[in-house]
């Protein structure tokens, strides 16, 4: 497709609504996924971590006693 200006580019033939909507709605959704992502592993490594404190804490205990 060749465009006029860049108005006829935006408007894609009467369909820029649609397109640059569905645009949107992916990049909303693909930012999303990663602070998801982002928000699970750093839960998963303070979950690891306390739990490898505990480990370590008990292990201090048996031996101490």
């Amino acid at each position: 497709m060749a465009w006029a200006s860049l108005s006829d580019f935006l408007s894609m033939g009467g369909y820029g609504f649609y397109v640059w909507g569905s645009f949107l709605v992916f990049l909303i959704c693909l930012v999303g996924e990663v602070v998801l992502v982002l928000n699970r592993r750093r839960t998963l490594l303070k979950q690891l971590s306390l739990t490898h404190e505990a480990i370590k804490n008990e292990k201090n205990n048996e031996t101490t006693t």
